[in-house]
Parts: C-alpha cells; sequence; structure tokens
C-alpha cells in the first residue's frame, strides 16, 4: 500500500529544495561559476531533488505494485505507462537522473553554461513533478 503521507513529506522536500535552487538561480551565472560555493550547492541541491524523486518513483513502483524498471530513469516511463505521469512529460524529466550521476559521480567534466542552461530552461519540471504526484495520490 502506497504511504501517502511518505509521499507528501518528500514532495515537500523537493518543494524547499526548489526554493533554495530558485535562490542560488537568481545569481548570474558567471557569479555562480565564479563562486565554487554557490556552484556546488547548485549541484547539490539537484542532487538532493532528484533522489526526492527517485525515493517517490520508487515507493509507487514497489506498493502499486507496478513492473519492476530496468533503472532509475526507467521508473519515470513506468509511472507514465500507468497514468501516473503524462508519456510527454515522463520523457522530458527522466534524463535528469543522469545528469544527477554525472553531478555525484563526476563521470566526465560538466560544461558549466550548458549546466546553467539546462537548470534554468528545466528547473520548473520539478514543481511540474510535484503536481502530478500529489494528484496522483489525491485521486488513489
Amino acid at each position: 500500500m502506497i504511504d501517502k503521507e511518505f509521499i507528501k513529506t518528500k514532495l515537500f522536500l523537493i518543494k524547499s529544495y526548489y526554493e533554495e535552487l530558485e535562490q542560488i538561480l537568481s545569481f548570474s551565472d558567471s557569479e555562480i561559476k565564479e563562486d565554487f560555493i554557490k556552484l556546488r550547492a547548485i549541484e547539490r541541491v539537484i542532487q538532493l531533488i532528484v533522489d526526492e524523486i527517485i525515493d517517490i518513483n520508487n515507493h509507487i513502483v514497489r506498493y502499486h505494485p507496478l513492473k519492476l524498471p530496468n533503472d532509475f530513469q526507467s521508473s519515470f516511463l513506468i509511472l507514465a505507462e500507468n497514468n501516473i505521469l503524462p508519456e510527454s512529460f515522463a520523457k522530458k524529466i527522466a534524463p535528469v537522473v543522469g545528469l544527477r550521476n554525472r553531478l555525484v559521480h563526476r563521470y566526465e567534466k560538466i560544461d558549466l553554461d550548458l549546466l546553467l542552461n539546462l537548470i534554468r530552461k528545466n528547473k520548473d519540471d520539478f514543481i511540474e513533478y510535484v503536481k502530478h504526484i500529489l494528484d496522483f495520490i489525491q485521486k488513489s
């Protein structure tokens, strides 16, 4: 059985981290790139948001129960297959897991201009995710 309070707590954390992200993004790209504290803060906040999203996806998959995903990224598509997330949105947000992994594990050198552009352009996906999951738990 899905634990709605667990999910609501995670959603609250996502919204809190999103507010922190907004504060950091109030600085210009050059100010962020020149200040390693701001840069590391953005990296960490993205990691925290994505970790909460992964926890929510895994919880829903486990307790709904749904087909097990091959990896964290495919969990978004499983939620889309089960009408929990719109398919186009799931495909759009799923790659954030790869971004998180590159930031955390330093798989490759990150292009800071590209990173900041991606975050600024797609940050509202986190809030859209929260809305879709809230809709889902309210209906179930």
